[in-house]
């Protein structure tokens, strides 16, 4: 497995993790004076979980 390949998918998977605690949680997120909805957390932790996992599948070819 190459190195490069395991940090993106250990990095991607926090992402993951820490998007799905700010939905379950419900933190409010505001940049430059907007707030960012609560369920674009949900969107992003789908999205870099299944990026991750896809990954990890690669690795076991």
């Amino acid at each position: 497995m190459k190195p490069f390949t395991t940090f993106a998918m250990v990095l991607l998977g926090l992402i993951s993790l820490l998007q799905l605690v700010r939905f379950l949680q419900a933190w409010d997120v505001v940049v430059n004076g907007v707030s960012i909805p609560v369920w674009s957390s949900a969107l992003a932790c789908v999205i870099t979980g299944v990026t991750a996992v896809m990954l990890w599948r690669e690795t076991r070819r």
